[in-house]
């Protein structure tokens, strides 16, 4: 199989990192924080090397938390229900936002009242800041979530600027980075975010089951998901100190050691190269196809790993499907849960987009045979 399917989850992960989930499972698999033998103690001491593995990959100075949750929806739902809005309040958003923040914010708008306004695009679909600024003087922000790299097209968020307007009106900051994190670069020395968000499955090449969120900022977020951590046993309330407060539940330590031994491989310059000049070789490919709809960033510049297109006379379904059946190649199909921007790309006549998810292990050879296949449509 050819799988161009990355952006949903990275595959193949890192033979090491198969191998450490192995060994854990095996020798590691205790309730880490919940006894005082020493495999516990093991696992606990592996978390917590995991939290500093992650906050390095942000160049952080160590004053950060790191909270670890089992995807990032849930660490969504933990900063964004933990947050403490009122009626009235302005949360911006992209419009390239996926429905981890997208559906969750609109139940607290029902809820609480709350108004959402969309950032605005210029006709080649990139963030207006000069139009953004203009918003936020209009409509003063409380809160501002952006993602970092669209799962969509594979543009890539002027986020640092965004954020800085943003913080000009004190406003809370949230960056969903699970299509970059580990490939395109965070500084949180210079990015302005109070929060960070992570997948451990995606461009970190670790296992589903591990993700979480960089807490740079001082805000004490309400507990959303509250129950047993190990500590203070007799207290019915939360810990009120990071990351506890925020970590109910047992850790999945298998998990964990997967994601601690990709962190421990992971090259970042190097994978953000390979995916750079395959995105660029791809689209480039694509282009010679005559009746191929591409849906990619004006500039090469901010486009890395994500690209969507059509074919003209095709439902992006039945592109998925005639390619895995017929070419046993594997490609994402639809709307890909990412309900705003399908409205500039107008992919309803195509029920949405055949979005490619490119990962360090795939090559020049995949994307021939890929172009090779469409071209015999």
């Amino acid at each position: 199989m050819i799988y161009l399917d990355n952006a949903a989850t990275s595959y193949p992960k890192p033979e090491t990192v198969y191998q450490k989930m192995d060994w854990a499972n095996r020798n590691m698999a205790v309730n880490a924080g919940r006894g005082t033998y020493r495999v516990a103690q093991e696992a606990s001491d592996l978390i917590e090397d995991t939290r500093k593995k992650l906050i390095e990959v942000v160049h952080g100075s160590g004053v950060e938390s790191v909270i670890l949750t089992s995807s990032a929806t849930i660490s969504l739902n933990i900063i964004l229900n933990g947050l403490l809005f009122t009626k009235g309040d302005v949360v911006y958003i992209s419009p390239y936002e996926h429905n981890a923040v997208a559906r969750t914010l609109h139940r607290i708008a029902k809820e609480k009242g709350i108004r959402i306004r969309e950032l605005p695009l210029k006709e080649n679909l990139e963030i207006d800041l000069e139009k953004t600024k203009y918003q936020f003087i209009k409509d003063r922000p409380k809160c501002v979530c952006c993602t970092h790299v669209s799962n969509v097209t594979g543009y890539i968020l002027p986020i640092e600027k965004i954020f800085q307007m943003a913080k000009e009106y004190e406003a809370i900051t949230v960056m969903d980075a699970a299509q970059s994190f580990g490939l395109v670069d965070i500084d949180v020395r210079i990015c302005k975010a109070d929060f960070i968000v992570f997948a451990g499955h995606k461009t970190l090449y670790g296992p589903l089951g591990i993700a979480g969120f960089i807490d740079c900022s001082v805000i004490d977020l309400m507990p959303f998901l509250v129950g047993g951590t190990g500590s203070d046993s007799l207290k019915l309330d939360m810990p009120q100190t990071k990351p506890g407060r925020y970590e109910a539940a047992s850790k999945d330590v298998v998990a964990i050691a997967g994601l601690y031994e990709a962190l421990s491989v992971l090259n970042q310059k190097e994978n953000f190269n390979i995916e750079k000049k395959l995105t660029e070789y791809t689209v480039t490919c694509l282009k010679t196809l005559k009746n191929v709809i591409l849906y990619t960033p004006e500039s090469a510049e901010n486009h890395i790993g994500v690209i969507s297109f059509n074919v003209k006379n095709y439902k992006s379904e039945d592109i998925g499907t005639i390619l895995d059946e017929e070419f046993d190649i594997a490609v994402r199909t639809g709307y890909h849960c990412a309900p705003y921007v399908h409205k500039y790309l107008a992919d309803e006549l195509y029920l949405g987009t055949v979005r490619i998810g490119l990962g360090q292990f795939n090559t020049k050879e995949d994307i021939d045979q890929l172009v090779d296949a469409i071209s015999e449509l």
